[in-house]
């Protein structure tokens, strides 16, 4: 038994080595010493009488052994931390991932409503800037989250999608002189950037054949927010997602001079292991999600496929 025990200690160090690709950070996180990472590394490598790592400097890389392991060791521990989570206090209360943008212009709201209808479970989030929205839920102390993706997950994970992303042009009501604006006057007005790599923009102009305006000028920021708050300021033309910009849209604080909207093929997903113990709140939640997406429909509103 205590060979076990001391195995379970030495897959559990290997399992966050290689994660990390260091001792140095498995020994902060599991409260060891360096050198008793090491050792454990080591102890599994005689047990099994092959390499778990190649050792190139200071850096470490998971040989093929090694990686076969990890992978296995990763689901593994995630078992056994769910099952220990049924007997704590917050084994009722869901951990929600999402994008920042998401949360001010739909979920808060959204979340409000479902704790007003079903008290049988919380949900306690977590608004996290993300340039490429990710997770993992191994590494991460998330139950579930909301995910702006392709779609594309691991096999072990969970995926429903609430809405398609659209994108689309947005401005101040006053911000152009005309009410039927033509595509080449982009290239006298000042174009925001929701995102650093101005994808948005080239998209949504790829799409309508106008790549040649230049999408070079313009204000860049973090967030869809912060582009559509400087729209909303009247800084300039911003392209967003259609049913996040809709309550701006709608009260009238924004409107779109362009009436094509442009699928990008991505879409928010809410995403959970398929394994997790609290998947029938996860079940409630999704549902109650979903019958709050404000249409993307609009009929003054040409749509594109990307």
């Amino acid at each position: 038994m205590s060979e076990r025990i001391q195995a379970l200690h030495a897959l559990r160090a290997f399992e966050v080595a290689s994660r990390y690709g260091s001792f140095t950070r498995a020994a902060k996180e599991l409260a060891l010493t360096q050198g008793a990472v090491s050792h454990h590394v080591k102890t599994l490598e005689d047990l099994f009488d092959c390499s778990l790592f190649e050792r190139r400097g200071p850096k470490l890389l998971l040989t093929e052994h090694g990686r076969l392991l990890a992978q296995e060791l990763k689901v593994g521990f995630k078992i056994i931390e769910n099952a220990c989570a049924l007997l704590r206090n917050d084994r009722y209360a869901l951990r929600l991932k999402a994008p920042s943008t998401l949360t001010v212009r739909w979920l808060l709201r959204a979340l409000d409503g479902f704790k007003k209808i079903d008290d049988s479970a919380s949900v306690q989030l977590s608004s996290v800037w993300m340039d490429i929205d990710s997770v993992d839920f191994y590494s991460e102390p998330f139950d579930c989250a909301i995910l702006l993706s392709n779609g594309r997950f691991p096999a072990e994970v969970e995926s429903l999608k609430l809405f398609d992303e659209w994108l689309i042009p947005v401005c101040h009501p006053d911000y152009l002189d005309t009410d039927s604006p033509e595509l080449a006057m982009l290239a006298r007005c000042e174009l925001l950037h929701p995102s650093p790599d101005r994808r948005d923009w080239r998209r949504w102009l790829a799409r309508l054949g106008a790549l040649h305006i230049g999408i070079g000028q313009g204000q860049v920021f973090d967030t869809l927010d912060q582009g559509i708050s400087a729209a909303q300021q009247g800084l300039g033309i911003s392209v967003v997602d259609l049913v996040l910009a809709s309550a701006d849209l709608n009260a009238g604080r924004l409107v779109t001079p362009f009436k094509q909207a442009v699928a990008t093929g991505d879409g928010y997903y809410m995403t959970w292991l398929k394994a997790s113990p609290k998947a029938r709140q996860m079940h409630r939640l999704r549902d109650f999600l979903l019958g709050q997406v404000p249409p993307a429909a609009r009929r003054d509103i040409q749509y594109f496929y990307d």
